[in-house]
């Protein structure tokens, strides 16, 4: 290592002349390392396997809904429009080993969700699954 006082006689090198001349080793190792890493990765032919979490993000489709909450507050299950008094004769009976699937829209308000939720409990409904979409 370069000492940073250079006590020799008609030394005409400063400080900074002396840091970096001890840098540019570390900069050429640096540089070494970049191009080895380069190399080897263009070596290698076979790519890499597809991810588990990819390839099942692929095949996956769109789970179905038992009730439907559209953006305007209206309940659909089947393709009908729900009430809260016949909520319970279109939605299928309260299972614990099966929750019930609720879509959502995302414009609903957390009030009218939570409005909602309540009257499910009032039903029976003690497990429900909040279907939502992955963000774009």
């Amino acid at each position: 290592m370069t000492p940073l006082l250079d006590d020799r006689p008609g030394s005409q090198k400063t400080l900074l002349d002396r840091v970096e001349d001890s840098l540019l080793p570390l900069i050429n190792l640096v540089f070494l390392l970049l191009m080895f890493f380069i190399v080897a990765g263009k070596l290698a032919e076979t790519p890499l396997p597809e991810l588990p979490a990819a390839q099942a993000e692929q095949d996956r489709q769109a789970p179905t809904a038992d009730l439907v909450v559209q953006a305007d507050g209206r309940w659909l299950a089947d393709n009908q429009t729900v009430t809260a008094t016949t909520l319970s004769r279109l939605l299928p009976p309260p299972d614990t080993s099966q929750p019930l699937r609720v879509a959502a829209a995302g414009e609903i308000s957390m009030a009218d969700l939570e409005a909602l939720l309540q009257k499910l409990e009032q039903e029976g409904y003690q497990q429900v699954l909040l279907l939502t979409e992955p963000a774009s």
